[in-house]
């Protein structure tokens, strides 16, 4: 039957930015579809802790700071010391700065781009390397954006850094697929979410950009969770280096 292509029971996901938004959004979908998740991030997330248990599967919290690579190699350490084994990677953590390009900083491109880029390919790489130890194959999916496609305007290194996340999930799958590691990646479109608060509550930005919406709406969370299932799971084995825009229509506009 294909919807037990669709089946993650027994999986370990980790999911790094999963306090709140997109982030637990998609553990909740992967919990839902039968993973135990291991969360990561610079805050206990103590809301999508509960709501995973309450699904019956396991939880676990590793604090730490990812725009800090030097961590990486611990955090996989303290993954697999408790939940034995990491078949799924959900790279959500991120952060973004918004100033015109004429005034932004050397400390808020730096910021960004640490946390964006630098740490998605190391933590990719380490998991990649216990993937390869496990010898059964896995799952990365990174979290791009529509200004993965676009430029967009007052944030450049986020959009230098999203540009980056959809060259790396080629250049990662074309290299990994001989491992039975897949590489792909989502790109959000405009989703209701603490990033976007500031958009959102300006009046004249928020029209135009549920104008050209054709959905006519934000995007939620929730919105995210069938596709991240479908990039995490056997449903998905010969999807390799491929970014699947979840925008509501954005980009077809």
């Amino acid at each position: 039957m294909i919807l037990d292509a669709f089946n993650l029971q027994g999986k370990v996901a980790l999911v790094t930015g999963c306090d709140t938004g997109l982030g637990q959004g998609m553990a909740l979908g992967l919990a839902e579809a039968g993973c135990d998740i291991i969360g990561v991030g610079r805050k206990t997330p103590h809301d999508t802790a509960e709501k995973v248990v309450a699904l019956g599967r396991r939880f676990s919290a590793i604090q730490a700071d990812l725009s800090q690579p030097s961590v990486i190699p611990g955090v996989v350490e303290q993954a697999i010391e408790q939940q034995g084994r990491i078949d799924i990677l959900v790279n959500n953590a991120g952060t973004i700065r918004r100033q015109d390009a004429l005034t932004f900083s050397e400390q808020d491109w730096d910021d960004v781009m640490n946390l964006n880029i630098k740490s998605l390919f190391f933590l990719s790489q380490a998991v990649a390397k216990q993937f390869i130890r496990q010898n059964d194959g896995g799952k990365i999916i990174n979290i791009a954006s529509m200004l993965s496609f676009q430029g967009g305007i007052r944030v450049p290194s986020y959009t230098a850094s999203k540009s980056a996340v959809l060259g790396v999930t080629r250049l990662l799958a074309n290299e990994w697929a001989q491992y039975r590691i897949n590489v792909n990646a989502i790109a959000p479109g405009y989703m209701a979410t603490n990033n976007t608060q500031q958009l959102r509550e300006d009046e004249v930005r928020n029209k135009e950009i549920l104008d050209r919406i054709p959905a006519g709406r934000w995007g939620m969370p929730e919105d995210l969770q069938g596709a991240v299932v479908f990039l995490a799971s056997g449903a998905s084995d010969y999807v390799n280096g491929y970014t699947i825009a979840v925008d509501g229509g954005w980009l077809a506009r």
